[in-house]
């Protein structure tokens, strides 16, 4: 015992030795302050922007935030706020701009408080940075008022990959989650209803991933993939991930039925990524033509494409439409996430392939679903990753995922969208010491989604499920086929 405590002494004092803010070594330094949070755009109610100053040496700051007659000073290299000022400065300011002035900088900047509100806060799984084996894992909820954190589940309580979850447009009530691994499953809870399904069919590829809830509440979209992965021996691509087969169905959750189409099942056609628009009348999604793998994997482009559903009678059209033709671009669509108004869709571009978390040159872009017009979102993108992203429940924000801050860990950005699709430079999700936090975190932020209050998922009954062997099997039918030809 005492040799095993004197371990772990040494290995905190060794991890002690190595914590230094080094300028010439971290990418994160670029500027004089980090985050950063230099003239950018928040909502009123996020908690406390929390930063320190690059510079090691030299005079102690004194930074001071001012909104007409409120002046705040705060000193020292790391500027930590007090909750209750923070309020007070963001309330007073709302709709304006805070200025702040550093004693050691020669130009001041500023903070935009927004008067569109945020949700409540998100969801996301922290995942270690490489995919070779399962590690520690979980979905975790994460307040934005505030810096709490609490896991909704963990792979601790299973033996296997929790990942795919989903809300309604952030509503904590419904959610869909999916299991991998020997007890591979797909919870769904509706309205307080756990259940454990086997979406694995005979007519489909395998198990309902990537979900897409329809507005209506009573369809999911899931796409069913060959999933493999690879690794590069190139020091600038490490692992990559792709399909070798993927088909798209819609789950009528009301006859506990998967529907699905020629026109999105074809054999020809990978397609893959769905998402409902905001009437429900659309599913968008994306499809590439196959390639041999891996000698053409450079080669395999997906398009942004879109099919009429009808909710009422879960009828899927039969005609695709393309509605961006990445392939003759050079480029590769992942990602379709249509804004609740109706207004926007963002999707990420990167150079092939559909898993672009490690794609170093993966962009966001945004289409402007009334004109057609599609565009790079310049003052969200960085030189390096942005992936998988989400909408706040009133279109104005987007949460998305970046590597920009040291190239491998994937952090969670925030921009605002105005009713015109112009996005503001993002904000790092804050941290009560950001660079304690993020210099010690070994796993990366994976799959944001916004909630609109606290999701109640009972780990408890989660951990019995999952653990049974029961299951509740899909039937399936294709579209125009009646409830009485599910099979």
């Amino acid at each position: 015992m005492m040799k095993r405590s004197l371990n772990i002494l040494l290995g905190i004092l060794l991890l002690s030795s190595c914590y230094r803010f080094d300028p010439d070594e971290a990418r994160y330094t670029d500027g004089p302050v980090w985050p950063d949070y230099m003239d950018v755009t928040v909502p009123v109610g996020i908690a406390p922007l929390n930063f320190c100053y690059t510079a090691t040496d030299g005079p102690v700051p004194v930074t001071t935030f001012s909104y007409g007659d409120l002046n705040i000073s705060i000193k020292g290299r790391e500027v930590v706020w007090k909750e209750k000022e923070w309020k007070k400065l963001l309330e007073a300011a709302k709709g304006g701009d805070i200025t702040v002035k550093s004693s050691i900088l020669p130009d001041s900047w500023t903070i935009h408080v927004s008067e569109d509100e945020i949700d409540y806060g998100i969801n996301y799984r922290l995942i270690a940075p490489g995919y070779e084996v399962y590690s520690k894992m979980g979905i975790y909820e994460r307040s934005l008022s505030d810096y709490k954190e609490k896991a909704l589940i963990e792979n601790t309580q299973f033996d296997g990959c929790v990942n795919c979850h989903a809300y309604n447009r952030g509503n904590p009530d419904n959610y869909s989650l999916h299991i991998r691994g020997s007890h591979g499953a797909t919870l769904l809870d509706i309205d307080g209803e756990m259940e454990a399904y086997d979406t694995k069919t005979d007519s489909t590829l395998g198990f309902c991933v990537y979900p897409y809830w329809h507005p209506d509440g009573n369809h999911i979209a899931y796409s069913s993939n060959n999933t493999r992965q690879g690794f590069h021996v190139l020091p600038d691509k490490l692992i990559e991930v792709f399909d070798l087969d993927s088909d798209l169905q819609v789950y009528d959750i009301r006859a506990n039925c998967l529907i699905s189409a020629a026109s999105i099942k074809k054999k020809d056609v990978w397609e893959t990524f769905p998402a409902f628009s905001a009437d429900g009348r659309t599913l968008f999604f994306c499809a590439a033509t196959p390639r041999p793998i891996p000698a053409e994997i450079d080669k395999i482009r997906y398009n942004l494409c879109s099919v009429d559903f009808d909710p009422a009678t879960g009828t899927i059209g039969s005609r695709i439409d393309t509605l961006i033709f990445a392939e003759a671009m050079g480029k590769s669509v992942s990602f379709p996430k249509p804004s609740y108004d109706g207004r926007f869709l963002v999707y990420t571009l990167s150079d092939y392939g559909n898993f672009s978390i490690w794609h170093h040159e993966a962009d966001l872009w945004i289409l402007d679903l009334a004109t057609g017009e599609s565009r790079p979102m310049d003052k969200a993108n960085s030189k390096d990753t942005e992936s998988y992203h989400s909408w706040s429940s009133n279109s104005r924000w987007l949460m998305f995922s970046s590597r920009r801050d040291d190239g491998l860990y994937t952090r969670l950005f925030f921009t605002h969208i105005d009713e015109n699709g112009q996005e503001s430079k993002p904000f790092m999700l804050p941290q009560k010491h950001p660079l304690h936090y993020y210099s010690y975190l070994n796993r990366s932020y994976n799959v944001p989604e916004f909630v609109t209050g606290p999701v109640d998922l009972d780990r408890v009954k989660a951990e019995k499920k999952i653990n049974s062997s029961d299951r509740v099997p899909f039937g399936f039918r294709m579209s125009g086929q009646t409830d009485s030809q599910i099979h």
